[in-house]
């Protein structure tokens, strides 16, 4: 999907501002900013020396940087303020050191999250299960006048307002993991399917949570229809909705109703794994159902991360999101892990034209929860430790911070290719202020003579195996 677009002005060798003055040094742009972080742990995130460009031709293999062709815009990274997770950055710490961590995450001189996924209603990674307009048995709500937000105005509303406090820019995805039981056939919030005779109803329910969201200062710019829609899971909130469910809710129901609010919210269909694209495609497929979609989420639980770009290519106007992924006891081998996130959570989504990567739990204590039902040893991007306080900084932190601390919102994914046969994966970026930055990963077994070339410079490198790099080519002048 890249495409050939003017290089507006971005200038890699030296700059003059000002009438050159004779045997002018080469401008420090010129050089390379550099974080790494190792197979073994050793370098997490770790500024190393400055790569300064090559003064002879280009030796190794060979990654080709091509910055006048582009693709998508990215919208963040970043993870999911669960009630475990909104709890936790609320109450486990003191006061100061709350400010501190919420600066940490989100801040631009911490980790620069700037994208936030938040469940409408319990998830598993709640206390309690629960939705915003719980009712008696035989009774329904159609006019929404018991809808309340009681719940998430403990903890949830608060912590993202302190994040978006420390980022003015945050930006919300909400997802439900069930519709109230009242509107469905199980009459219980766990297991069950929407009725049809409730489509109007939900509409109305994602529109007065919308709009609760607005006046907490909190707009939200993406909702899923539904959590993991094949997933009926036994001990937590879920829902099970066809595809045919899924276009016939979207077309005549949520599409519509979401279009009469004044404050723009872009739908997105899916949000569950690579190993069923039929799905969101026979949605696409629906052109009633696909005028209302903007764009397709993905989980990484199962199946391949290749059919995102798969379903891309098949509807090229519908944008792409990772919106689901959680690490976990399961996977304790550091650069294995640390390896395979990388790879499958932010190069292959962001190089299939993803906006913007979402893990899971943003913070979680040091039991893995708070939670009921579901996953009982998921690993969060940090850990808060309830009675010491101690904040672990996880391996989730560290692979988000080699895009999130670089690739700025509204940074616009350029050309990247060559080494994949040696094992490099990699995707580059130009930022808004025109500076440039490449994420890179060694995938081989032996270390990777890296000669990275771009317009007519190269810079050399020896990536050893496992590593992860970042590089960053600061903006060098004005853009034009």
């Amino acid at each position: 999907m890249i495409r050939s677009a003017a290089l507006l002005g971005l200038v890699l060798g030296a700059l003059a501002l000002a009438p050159p003055a004779p045997a002018a040094p080469p401008r420090p742009a010129q050089a390379a900013q550099v974080w790494a972080s190792s197979a073994d742990g050793a370098r997490k995130l770790a500024r190393q020396a400055d790569l300064a460009p090559a003064g002879s031709p280009a030796a190794g293999t060979e990654l080709t940087i091509d910055p006048a062709r582009t693709d998508q815009r990215v919208v963040g990274f970043g993870a999911a303020m669960t009630d475990a997770s909104a709890e936790l950055l609320q109450t486990a710490l003191p006061s100061a050191r709350r400010r501190a961590l919420y600066a940490e995450l989100f801040g631009r001189q911490g980790l620069a999250l700037g994208f936030v996924r938040v469940p409408i209603g319990a998830s598993d990674f709640s206390r309690r299960h629960y939705s915003l307009n719980d009712l008696p048995p035989g009774q329904r709500d159609p006019a929404m006048a018991r809808f309340s937000m009681a719940e998430p105005a403990r903890f949830q509303i608060p912590a993202l307002r302190a994040a978006r406090r420390v980022n003015p820019g945050l930006v919300l995805m909400a997802s439900p993991w069930s519709a109230p039981a009242w509107m469905k056939d199980s009459r219980s919030l766990i297991t069950g399917r929407l009725r049809a005779d409730a489509h109007a109803a939900y509409a109305a329910y994602f529109a007065r949570y919308l709009d609760a969201m607005a006046r907490a200062g909190l707009p939200v710019s993406y909702v899923s229809v539904q959590n993991e829609p094949a997933f009926e899971p036994k001990d937590y909130p879920g829902m099970r909705m066809s595809a045919a469910d899924r276009a016939a809710f979207v077309a005549h129901a949520l599409g519509p109703a979401l279009a009469r609010r004044r404050q723009r919210t872009q739908i997105l269909e899916w949000d569950h794994n690579w190993d069923h694209p039929e799905e969101p495609l026979a949605v696409l497929a629906d052109p009633a159902a696909r005028r209302f979609i903007a764009g397709v989420a993905w989980h990484c639980y199962a199946g391949d991360p290749k059919v995102m770009a798969e379903v891309r290519a098949a509807y090229p106007d519908t944008q792409v999101f990772f919106s689901e992924c959680s690490g976990g006891n399961w996977s304790p081998n550091w650069g294995e892990a640390m390896g395979w996130m990388f790879d499958n959570l932010i190069i292959a989504p962001l190089r299939a034209g993803s906006r913007g990567t979402l893990l899971w739990n943003l913070a979680l204590d040091e039991n893995h929860g708070p939670h009921l039902g579901g996953c009982g040893d998921c690993r969060a991007v940090v850990t808060i430790d309830r009675a010491s306080g101690t904040v672990t900084r996880n391996l989730e932190y560290y692979v988000l911070g080699h895009a999130s601390r670089f690739v700025r919102p509204g940074a616009q994914r350029i050309a990247s290719h060559g080494g994949e046969t040696a094992g490099a994966a990699h995707a580059a970026f130009r930022n808004p202020d025109g500076s440039l930055v490449l994420l890179a990963r060694n995938g081989g077994n032996m270390p990777l003579a890296l000669a990275i070339t771009m317009q007519g410079k190269a810079w050399r490198l020896t990536m050893p195996a496992g590593e992860i790099i970042t590089l960053v080519w600061p903006a060098s002048g004005p853009r034009r």
